[in-house]
């Protein structure tokens, strides 16, 4: 089941808007079968490890790290082709959420006797699988928020200059973070300040995030490297109910999708934000800021991971700070986060940390 949850990684950031399934086929004590969900969702996990079995998978044992699906949708559901296999045992590390299987999946495999257990590494599969389990049920993607700053929390100089912060290594460990999630995020101010490309570059990765802005009145460069490579690289622009028509008109022409998102008081609503990502089909997204969408996805309780890089250097209070107003009088009013990981990233520090339970 390892092996299996390993594999569903690889498929990360890749097959939104389904899950990222990995499954292995096991015959006899030995693997005849490794697959995983690839890119655009299909085909499936199941069925790339059973076509690599090929006969060696009738009465083998299946290592699946979500349930399998019993629906039709484009392919036929992996459940009647775990059947039609000959398979007779399938492992399941969690049930699937998806009404249109939840649960549906296990007990067609019984009805036709096939051995089903559950629950095995199902901790693990709950976090790999958190941004689809949260798109079915919330309608929103699973949000991690990246923040690179001083030892002091500064993102910039009060001049604004930012680059870099941080090392080589860590910023290669972003991009590979990049690469793991469906879309990278930013603030407008962040699109205007850096004139970001938010790709993912130097890991041999062909598949590419989509690129998000966030932007009221859709006031981002036409000339900067986001336009430039709209028509090659997907760009989307959350803008609010009354955008700038012209450059609405201009962003389209470069081959930027336009979604429109309610407002809060005069910004974007991160609530309807992420509303609209997940109803177009995403489930992970990389937030990258600036301070502003920083703190507002953090004020209305939407930030479920918190990714950190921290530099030995300080840049003192005038610089820009990292996360932007939350208007906290009490300590027990701000969010709260569990520490999951630390290490070294070259001369600089990552730490993780996953939304508190209570």
């Amino acid at each position: 089941m390892a092996l299996a949850l390993s594999l569903g990684q690889r498929g990360q950031g890749t097959c939104w808007p389904n899950p990222a399934v990995g499954c292995v086929i096991v015959r006899e004590g030995r693997i005849v079968g490794r697959g995983w969900t690839q890119p655009g969702g299909r085909p499936h996990g199941e069925t790339q490890a059973l076509a690599q079995a090929g006969g060696a998978a009738r009465g083998a044992t299946a290592y699946v790290s979500l349930e399998p699906c019993s629906h039709h949708g484009q392919t036929p559901p992996c459940a009647e082709a775990l059947i039609k296999a000959g398979v007779s045992r399938v492992v399941s590390a969690i049930e699937d959420s998806d009404p249109r299987v939840a649960g549906q999946g296990f007990a067609m495999l019984r009805e036709a006797g096939i051995e089903v257990t559950t629950g095995v590494l199902a901790e693990q599969a709950a976090r790999d699988h958190a941004g689809f389990f949260l798109k079915t049920e919330q309608g929103r993607p699973f949000v991690t928020l990246k923040l690179a700053s001083s030892f002091d929390g500064r993102i910039a100089t009060s001049s604004g200059h930012s680059q870099w912060i941080t090392g080589p290594k860590a910023r290669r460990a972003v991009h590979a973070m990049r690469a793991r999630h469906d879309a990278v995020i930013v603030g407008a101010g962040t699109a205007r300040a850096d004139d970001p490309s938010l790709t993912v570059r130097d890991l041999g990765i062909e598949a590419q995030p989509v690129r998000v802005v966030v932007s009221r009145h859709l006031d981002i460069p036409l000339m900067g490297q986001l336009a430039r490579t709209a028509s090659e690289i997907p760009v989307w622009l959350c803008h609010g109910p009354s955008p700038d028509a012209e450059r609405a008109r201009a962003w389209e022409g470069l081959g930027a999708r336009l979604i429109s998102c309610a407002l809060q008081e005069h910004h974007i609503d991160a609530s309807d934000l992420l509303q609209q990502l997940g109803q177009a089909g995403l489930t992970r997204v990389f937030c990258e800021g600036g301070s502003a969408l920083a703190a507002s996805l953090l004020a209305d309780d939407l930030v479920d991971e918190l990714v950190g890089f921290s530099a030995g250097l300080t840049i003192g209070a005038e610089g820009l700070p990292a996360i932007g107003s939350l208007g906290l009088d009490k300590l027990d009013d701000a969010p709260r986060f569990e520490l999951i990981g630390t290490r070294a990233i070259g001369p600089d520090v990552l730490h993780r940390w996953t939304r508190a339970l209570g």
